[in-house]
């Protein structure tokens, strides 16, 4: 940890930020996130009428190529933005603000096999208290990988390239997981039961009724529905990956963080994460965790504000000396990889136990 800061006042200042934010919420805010939803239902059901619209043109082959493909990109888009920019977000608690029934972390459950509840804990609760603290952050390589020289090598790890890769094409599956904690089995069996009857309804939706609408062209709906939930889940695990395990980006132990500050908590949500740089569109596809810094600083802060708050934080760091990780999606996901491939391997120093 940074020692030669004023920490307390450094975390004074972020705190200051916070503050002005939560006074300055309001309908704009408010017609952002119904705008946010309406857009997205609108792709989800405009890139299904385009997949049904093309199952009469499949004898003229490239035009239906061309129409089932553009009706399934609008549905991957339309999962993405549901996950990512809706769903993580309303579930963080962001909007709880506005007190409305349909927009609050007490009743969205979002398009995923995760149950909302489950994701509350392991996301909300846990990763968020213990931000890349192993032993206690459970999104420190998802507890698979290792993503840090403090991991102990063990043979596993020399197939981690192929299980990340794994993780990557069904990412929703390992978010499922996440709370599944086997240190904890009394738990285990309740969790997995909630897991299988959300998971239930996701394939059943995605997979069979849908599908079953199209009577004969079942199949190619089926892989439609494949596909964007495969575009959902290479997107989400890419961001999420660039947030947490680029070059620069620190994992602490138990040790450096007892006794932590809330000033002490600010500045290793900062070490500990990293942004991606890019243009507003790319902000929002991101679910605005382009912003992971903001985000892991004020989780529940909606999500619209971070791109005007991220360079006031930006320049408290600077003032303070603290470093500000913030990269183009190249570097951030390249250095990524570069990791988990180099750490497959023993490490020439050695490793500290988590």
């Amino acid at each position: 940890m940074i020692q030669s800061i004023d920490i307390e006042a450094f975390g004074r200042e972020l705190d200051t930020i916070q503050k002005d934010v939560k006074a300055s919420l309001g309908d704009r805010d408010r017609q952002y996130i119904k705008r946010a939803i309406t857009v997205q239902r609108s792709l989800a059901m405009g890139g299904r009428a385009l997949i049904f619209a093309s199952l009469p043109l499949m004898p003229a082959f490239p035009l239906f190529l061309g129409v089932i493909g553009a009706g399934t990109a609008a549905l991957g888009v339309s999962k993405i933005l549901e996950n990512m920019e809706i769903g993580h977000n309303v579930i963080h608690g962001q909007w709880d603000w506005m007190q409305d029934p349909e927009i609050h972390s007490s009743t969205w459950e979002w398009d995923n096999v995760c149950p909302a509840d489950q994701w509350k804990h392991s996301h909300n609760v846990v990763h968020h208290t213990w931000t890349n603290v192993l032993g206690r952050d459970r999104d420190v390589g998802y507890e698979i990988l290792r993503v840090s020289e403090k991991q102990a090598w063990k043979p596993v790890h020399l197939a981690q390239p192929v299980y990340n890769a794994m993780l990557a094409m069904m990412f929703q599956w390992g978010v499922a997981m996440h709370d599944v904690d086997p240190r904890e089995p009394h738990l285990m069996a309740g969790k997995l039961a909630g897991i299988g009857k959300k998971a239930g309804k996701q394939l059943m939706k995605d997979y069979v009724l849908w599908p079953l609408l199209a009577g004969p062209m079942f199949l190619p709906v089926v892989l439609a529905n494949l596909v964007a939930n495969g575009m959902r889940n290479l997107w989400t695990y890419a961001i999420i990956f660039c947030g947490h395990f680029p070059d620069g980006a620190r994992v602490f132990t138990e040790d450096e963080v007892a006794n932590e500050t809330r000033g002490g908590w600010y500045l290793r949500q900062i070490l500990g994460s990293c942004n991606i740089t890019g243009g507003p569109l790319f902000h929002v596809m991101s679910g605005n965790l382009s912003h992971q810094i903001e985000h892991h600083l004020f989780p529940d802060m909606p999500s619209n504000r971070y791109p005007a708050v991220a360079p006031r934080v930006e320049a408290v760091c600077a003032k303070y000396g603290v470093p500000y990780n913030k990269g183009s999606f190249a570097r951030q996901l390249g250095t990524t990889l570069r990791t988990i491939f180099r750490l497959a391997l023993p490490s020439r120093r050695r490793a500290v136990a988590a």
